[in-house]
């Protein structure tokens, strides 16, 4: 099959909108499955993991390919959810087509919008597919007014449903006047328009007409003449504009009673781009795609217990042969294509030649990751990795039992590969391992994995705050070890002047120590134990910034003094100063960028108010209101669920450290307290 009889089609849109029922429909439609399943009774192809069959939706992306009229299509259908919108972002890089599926009862929801600005982005066709048209209060004509208001008078429907909501039985084409009526299985029977559909599809049909025309000039001026393109132009000029980004078709139906489903992929058919229409993804600067040789991009990667990392690929240059040698530039390593297949839901086909365009599977390429170039040895090209959002909630973990520490920093590492849009740090001033993600429900399923593929189970916090302490007084202490034990005892005395260093400035240690009154091997061993001692905190065990020390006198034994009794000493003279040095909490503050539509901006900005956050400024980013602001860390711990709820799901924001500041008093004194009582 070549390249042209190849079709890569991303499903897209809402959590709920009936993307995975559509994929399921499809392939039954086509004969790829005996049965349709159903998201409800956990048996579909696409939502195979056993945390996408507990919550009843996707969590990840998933290939449903099948053949169609002697073409191959490619579906990959995707989460709805903006937790998992990584999973998308991945997809839209290996499609040719994204077909937004929209609820007839529900309109067009937020994740559809979000989803529009990523494949406008990545410079894909659009259509469109008005899916639950036979439920209670589904609407096709509310959906489609819907739409237009918010993706453009591009919108523009090739069909039409018949009969309404239980009573939809059928579809008419815009385009050759035909109807298509379902009785009860997967294939239509086609017909004439009945009466109840004439008067729409004659309107909107002269609509489309006009939508169309106006792409091309010497049909437009035919079309002045009073000559309307016959239904292979206007089919062409359909899919130019879907190619050019100018037009969006609309298709209609069910994918519980199965109606339009087979048009849809006769849709896919004759309207989709070809894998050689698609934009050239974007490369490494002053790169370019060769008219030779293998490129291929990894788009996903997944660890299986049976048989290792996968890596779905989609090829973009060439034709890829089994046992081929392609390089990943990334990491500078060859790899033998030994175990290539193609993927079905969690089923695997194992194949010999992947066609340029096609999407395929292999295993066991241990050091490639998603956004990797696979290239035939020597091409210096290299496709830029997909944009992916930015973790906003945090989870600090821990293993439920002490054995299982490494085993849980190995899965952790796992997960982050098979999923960039998550991140793990070690937070060494707070002793937690930190995993990072787009939400709580996107934590959530990564910790239920962490259990179900790798065996590590594991508690949850919110992350400890890393906070900072300084000092705003000064002190003069004298810092004094002596220990005597019977033999050889320990002697260090230290005199120290504490005091404030310039904010960003750190710890500064001056010796001033003149006369030998602490001999110069033993001045290191003072400077180590204050530093040892700040980095235990003052008042709430956090580190201590800021601070000079300036050691000018002190006492030491011949016998007895040593190294550590100066050590000791450094530590003493710390502890004697720490009640006098008033110490202030410093806490990390958060450069944090929203993006909301202009109605809701209000409401974010006073809830930005109300945690302390300062807005710094407003702008404008489309049809969104982008809000610059700064913020204190620890009110935006769980800001990712407050802002979902202010916004019904239609804000985002990405945040970044940007500096300390001193904490309000009683901030300061809630924090100390709870050190306390800890300790206590």
């Amino acid at each position: 099959m070549g390249s042209d009889q190849i079709r890569n089609v991303v499903l897209v849109g809402h959590s709920g909108g009936g993307k995975t029922a559509l994929a399921e429909a499809l392939l039954f439609t086509a004969g790829a499955t005996t049965r349709a399943g159903t998201v409800e009774d956990g048996n579909t192809v696409t939502d195979f993991e056993p945390e996408e069959i507990s919550r009843g939706s996707s969590v990840s992306l998933a290939m449903a390919p099948f053949q169609w009229n002697g073409h191959k299509i490619n579906i990959i259908d995707t989460p709805g959810l903006s937790d998992f919108s990584g999973e998308m972002r991945a997809a839209l890089r290996a499609a040719d087509l994204a077909v937004f599926v929209v609820s007839g009862v529900d309109g067009v929801e937020v994740q559809t919008e979000n989803a529009w600005r990523m494949a406008a982005e990545e410079g894909i066709a659009r259509a469109i597919f008005v899916s639950k048209l036979d439920r209670e209060r589904a609407s096709f004509a509310r959906t489609v007014d819907q739409m237009k208001e918010i993706f453009g008078t591009a919108v523009a429907p090739l069909q039409v449903p018949i009969g309404v909501e239980a009573d939809l039985s059928g579809v008419a084409n815009l385009v050759g006047g035909k109807a298509y009526t379902y009785s009860g299985g997967t294939k239509a029977t086609e017909g004439s328009l009945p009466d109840s559909v004439q008067a729409e599809v004659g309107s909107l049909h002269t609509a489309l007409v006009e939508a169309v025309v106006e792409t091309d000039d010497e049909m437009l001026e035919a079309y002045f003449e009073g000559v309307e393109p016959p239904g292979e132009q206007l089919i062409a000029g359909m899919h130019a504009g879907m190619v050019a980004g100018t037009a969006f078709p609309v298709l209609c139906g069910s994918a519980t009673t199965l109606v339009g489903i087979d048009r849809l992929a006769q849709f896919i058919v004759d309207y989709g781009p070809r894998p050689s229409e698609r934009p050239a993804p974007p490369l490494t600067e002053g790169e370019q795609l060769p008219d030779s040789g293998v490129i291929a991009y990894v788009f996903k990667t997944m660890s299986d217990p049976y048989v290792g990392r996968i890596s779905l690929f989609r090829v973009f240059r060439g034709n890829v042969d089994i046992d081929v040698e392609l390089a990943n530039r990334r990491v500078g390593a060859k790899g033998r294509m030994h175990n290539v297949f193609s993927m079905r839901g969690k089923e695997h086909e194992d194949i010999k030649r992947i066609e340029v365009g096609d999407i395929a599977a292999v295993s066991k390429l241990e050091t490639t990751l998603a956004g990797d170039t696979l290239a035939t040895p020597g091409l210096a090209v290299t496709i830029a990795p997909m944009d992916m959002p930015k973790p906003t909630m945090s989870y600090a973990v821990f293993p439920k039992t002490q054995h299982d520490e490494e085993k849980l920093s190995i899965a952790l590492a796992r997960s982050v590969e098979d999923d960039p849009t998550l991140e793990v740090r070690r937070n060494a001033a707070t002793n937690q391992t930190v995993l990072s993600g787009l939400g709580d429900a996107h934590l959530e399923v990564t910790i239920a994995r962490l259990a179900t593929r790798h065996g590590v189970e594991v508690d949850t916090a919110l992350p400890k705050i890393p906070y900072r302490e300084t000092i705003k007084g000064r002190a003069d202490v004298e810092g004094k070890h002596k220990k005597q034990s019977g033999g050889r005892g320990q002697f260090g005395v230290a005199f120290v002047k504490f005091e404030p260093n310039a904010p960003g400035m750190g710890y500064e240690f001056v010796n001033e120590v003149k006369g030998g009154s602490i001999p110069r091997q033993y001045i290191p061993a003072v400077d180590k134990g204050i530093k040892e001692a700040l980095e235990r905190g003052l008042a709430a065990g956090y580190p201590v910034v800021d601070v000079r020390a300036r050691v000018y006198d002190g006492k030491y034994h011949s016998v007895d003094s040593d190294e550590m009794s100066f050590k000791m000493a450094g530590i003493m003279a710390v502890r004697e100063a720490a009640p006098k040095l008033n110490v202030a909490l410093l806490e990390p503050v958060m450069k944090v960028t929203v993006r909301v539509p202009e109605d809701l901006m209000g409401d974010v900005i006073g809830d930005l108010n109300s945690k302390r956050g300062k807005v710094l400024g407003m702008d404008s980013d489309g049809g969104l209101r982008v809000i610059s602001a700064e913020v204190p860390l620890a009110e935006m711990q769980r800001y990712s669920i407050d802002l979902r709820s202010i916004t019904h799901g239609r804000g985002s924001f990405e945040m970044s450290l940007d500096h300390y500041e001193e904490a309000p008093p009683h901030e300061t004194q809630k924090v100390i307290e709870a050190a306390q009582s800890k300790d206590d």
